[in-house]
């Protein structure tokens, strides 16, 4: 069989930078379930109906067709492209069955159809939590949502991932200084603003005019607010300076004011207000977010998000939501892409000894062993064919096991650390390795000192 074309876009990691992925996960799981989230899995697919109404990322979906479908189809289907259109439909389907503030976490893969870059894929895990409420949805959930995310990234800073930052900015601000200044198309500004680091403020202005009917003036002053950011609610005078007034404006300034009070006296400087974060979906309502992962800014964000006031509802209810969803694949491009590798883990299998085996005619002996092993929770494998032991040990060595037993050693049972060439009898109900040899472990690599 020919081998088949590479996919671009669709990331698949070597077994020990796997380990790395799932070190990744299993932290960020920890710290959303130590946060009182719970975990929900849902469909891959959605109606195209329903995930092609908010925003520009209708260009990028996936659709989904039987192969020998006949005739059109009544419901055509998509894949997700995020995790947040299926959590709020999941929502509405079960919210008799649901706990409201219903606060849950979700680690799935999502798919888009975008042109793959440096850390942007067509298919790529999200670890999203979210709160959401009903009928209404307090405030300080927006405060407690990026602090989550600032304690996900704390205890990834165990295994060697760089600090972040996040980037607070509110839509209704920037509607309001949009309508403040005589600007209607809200949707087209927002969508010019969110430009700003991509484009640069010059061709910005230009697509304000093009898009918004935006004139020098008022290019001008979305300008001056997309430049403004600090770490204090001071932020607030210098957008009030700019002389633009609107109700919406200054609701949008007090929330983010207020949330950037509530998070630094937690954590101060974990919570940035910059005024040029707008995000691209149209479901965002109120504080939208963005994470920069500091020293790898060009990546862009490495968590997301925002509030959505109306994207769950029925005819009788509506639930209001806020979250954010940390692109796992895209930090996976910094930890253990291959340019820019900053973590490794120790060993590219579970395997912590691997157990020898003389001739096929003794492999029983080695099987018991390993049994034994496995019962006390020590990974082992058995050489998969008999051969010398000097072949077995290079096996064991190119995989990183740390440790190979002989059933018929010198004394019996031995067991030998094939890194410092140290051979001692061993007991099979008895005998463990020390603990930082027992599972591979996630550590610093030199690239990324």
């Amino acid at each position: 069989m020919a081998p088949a074309a590479k996919l671009s876009g669709f990331p698949e990691w070597l077994p020990a930078d796997r380990i790395v992925e799932e070190r990744v996960i299993d932290l960020l799981k920890h710290t959303f379930e130590l946060n009182g989230f719970a975990a929900i899995h849902t469909r891959a697919v959605e109606p195209l109906s329903a995930l092609a109404k908010d925003g520009e990322i209708d260009k990028e979906i996936f659709a989904v067709r039987r192969l020998h479908a006949e005739g059109d189809e009544k419901n055509p289907l998509g894949l997700h492209f995020d995790l947040t259109v299926p959590t709020a439909r999941y929502v509405t389907e079960n919210a008799g069955r649901l706990d409201f503030p219903f606060k849950r976490y979700q680690i799935q893969p999502v798919w888009r159809g975008e042109r793959p870059q440096d850390g942007r894929y067509r298919e790529f895990i999200q670890a999203d939590i979210d709160v959401i409420g009903e009928d209404s949805l307090a405030e300080h959930f927006e405060v407690e949502i990026p602090l989550v995310i600032v304690q996900a990234f704390e205890a990834l800073r165990s295994l060697g991932v760089p600090p972040v930052r996040i980037l607070a900015n509110n839509r209704k601000l920037l509607e309001g200084f949009a309508r403040g200044i005589g600007l209607d198309d809200i949707a087209a500004v927002l969508r010019c603003i969110d430009k700003y680091d991509k484009v640069g403020p010059a061709r910005v202005a230009e697509l304000l005019a093009e898009e918004a009917g935006a004139d020098a003036q008022q290019q001008r002053l979305c300008l001056a607010l997309a430049a403004i950011e600090a770490d204090t609610s001071a932020f607030a005078d210098e957008v009030r300076a700019l002389g633009v007034s609107d109700p919406l404006l200054d609701e949008g300034l007090d929330a983010l004011a207020r949330l950037l009070d509530s998070a630094n006296r937690i954590s101060p400087g974990s919570v940035v207000a910059q005024l040029k974060i707008a995000r691209g979906l149209d479901y965002y309502t109120g504080t939208v977010y963005e994470t920069q992962l500091v020293g790898h800014e060009s990546i862009g964000s490495v968590a997301s998000g925002g509030r959505y006031d109306a994207l769950a509802k029925t005819d009788k209810r509506v639930y209001p939501g806020v979250g954010m969803s940390v692109g796992v694949s895209r930090l996976m491009s910094r930890l253990a892409g291959s340019e820019h590798r900053l973590l490794a883990a120790t060993r590219s299998v579970p395997t912590a000894v691997l157990i020898a085996v003389t001739d096929e005619a003794h492999r029983v002996r080695a099987d018991d062993v390993a049994y034994a092993l496995r019962t006390r929770g020590i990974p082992a494998d058995v050489a998969p064919q008999a051969a010398k032991f000097g072949k077995q040990i290079k096996y064991a060595d190119r995989r990183g096991i740390p440790f190979v037993w002989f059933t018929d050693g010198e004394t019996g049972h031995e067991v030998k650390d094939i890194r410092s060439g140290e051979q001692v009898g061993a007991d099979p109900e008895l005998w463990a390795p020390p603990a930082a040899d027992l599972w591979p472990r996630v550590v610093g690599t030199a690239e990324g000192a």
